[in-house]
C-alpha cells in the first residue's frame, strides 16, 4: 500500500507570495498581459483547465510553456491537427517483441501541464478524447484505465472560429474549461519592450527558473480549499449564474457548474491577493473568464457581434453587490 507524502505546510499569505514570484518569473518571457496571466495562474491553483483563445502570435504558447517552467511542473505539448487521432493523445498498446507482450506507450496527456496547441483545428472526435482526462483525471485505452498525475492541467490554445480550418468546440468540452482567457494585443510600450528584449538577448529563447515544484503547487492548491466564503458572497455567485439564464440574449445560460466554478475561482483569486476569505470584488474579477464561454447566445444574435462577455458585463451591472462584514460565515473544514 502506497503512503502519500504529506504536503508542506503553507499559509495563504505564503501561497500568495509564491504566486507573485511565479508571475514575476513568467513576466520575464511574457511581457504585459499581467491580468490574463493572473487568471491563468488562479485557474491552475484552483485545479482547473484554461482555454487560451486569441489570434495567432499573441503569446499563448509562450505563456503556457513559461508558466509550467516557473511552477516546476512536467510539461508536454500536443499539436492538434486535422489528422490527429485520439490514441495520439491518450497513448496506445504496442507489441513488445522481446517480451512477447502488449506494452502501453503513454501519450502526451500523461504529464502535469499539457499544452493542447490549437485545439480547435482537430475534429470533434479527437477533441472528445480530452474530456475524460479533463474531468476524471484518467484515460481509458482498450478497456484499461490509466490514472493521470497530480496536478494535471490542460492549457489549450485556440484560434477564433472565424479562421479557416477551425472546428467549434462542443459545449460539453467548453464547460470542462474552468476559464477562458484572451490576452489581446499588447500596448505599444509593451510591444516595443518585447522587440528590445529580443534584440538585447540575441537569441529567441528566454531561460526561466523554477520558483516552486510539484509539492509547492499542490500545497498552494490545498490553500485554495481553506479560503472561506461568506454566505452572501456564495448567494451572489448563484444569482449571477441565474441571471445569465434569464438574460434576453442567451438561449442557454450558465449551469450550476458555473456557480461552483465562480466560487472556486474567486477563492483562488483571493489566494493570489493573500487573503483567506472571498470578497465580491474577487467574484467580479473572475466572472467574465468563468461564465462567458458557458453561455449560448440566441441564433439571431450570432451575426450582430454580441458575445458572452457582453452578457456577463450586463449581468455584473444589474445584480446587486452584497455587503460583507469581513467575518466569513462559511468556514471550510480545516486541513
Amino acid at each position: 500500500m502506497s503512503v502519500e507524502t504529506p504536503l508542506p505546510d503553507m499559509s495563504v499569505e505564503e501561497a500568495g507570495r509564491t504566486a507573485g514570484r511565479v508571475l514575476e518569473e513568467v513576466g520575464r518571457a511574457v511581457v504585459g498581459h499581467r491580468d490574463g496571466l493572473r487568471l491563468v495562474l488562479a485557474t491552475v491553483l484552483a485545479g482547473g483547465h484554461v482555454l487560451l483563445e486569441d489570434l495567432p502570435g499573441l503569446g499563448k504558447t509562450l505563456a503556457a510553456r513559461s508558466l509550467a517552467t516557473a511552477l516546476g511542473l512536467d510539461f508536454a505539448r500536443a499539436q492538434f491537427t486535422p489528422d490527429l487521432l485520439p490514441a495520439d493523445l491518450t497513448g496506445s498498446y504496442l507489441f513488445h517483441q522481446h517480451s512477447g507482450e502488449m506494452v502501453f506507450r503513454p501519450g502526451p496527456v500523461h504529464t502535469q501541464v499539457l499544452l493542447a496547441d490549437e485545439i480547435n483545428r482537430t475534429p470533434p472526435k479527437t477533441q472528445a478524447a480530452l474530456l475524460e482526462a479533463m474531468q476524471e483525471r484518467q484515460v481509458t485505452v482498450e478497456g484499461v484505465t490509466h490514472p493521470l498525475g497530480s496536478p494535471f492541467v490542460v492549457l489549450a490554445t485556440a484560434n477564433p472560429v472565424e479562421h479557416e480550418g477551425t472546428y467549434p468546440l462542443p459545449e460539453a468540452q467548453l464547460d470542462r474549461f474552468l476559464t477562458r482567457v484572451s490576452f489581446g494585443y499588447p500596448a505599444a510600450a509593451d510591444e516595443l519592450d518585447v522587440v528590445l528584449r529580443r534584440v538585447e538577448r540575441r537569441r529567441e529563447d528566454v531561460d526561466l527558473e523554477a520558483v516552486t515544484d510539484t509539492e509547492g503547487v499542490l500545497a498552494m492548491q490545498a490553500c485554495v480549499e481553506t479560503v472561506a466564503v461568506e454566505e452572501s458572497v456564495a448567494r451572489y455567485c448563484v444569482d449571477l449564474a441565474a441571471a445569465t439564464r434569464a438574460h434576453r440574449d442567451t438561449a442557454v445560460g450558465a449551469s450550476p457548474r458555473g456557480s461552483l466554478a465562480l466560487v472556486l475561482m474567486a477563492r483562488a483569486w483571493a489566494v493570489l491577493e493573500g487573503r483567506d476569505f472571498v470578497v465580491p470584488e474577487d467574484v467580479k474579477a473572475v466572472a467574465p473568464a468563468v461564465l462567458a464561454h458557458r453561455l449560448v447566445l440566441r441564433p439571431e444574435l450570432w451575426l450582430s457581434g454580441s458575445s458572452g462577455a457582453e452578457v456577463v458585463s450586463d449581468v455584473l451591472g444589474s445584480v446587486p453587490t452584497p455587503s460583507t462584514s469581513g467575518a466569513p460565515a462559511l468556514d471550510p473544514a480545516p486541513r
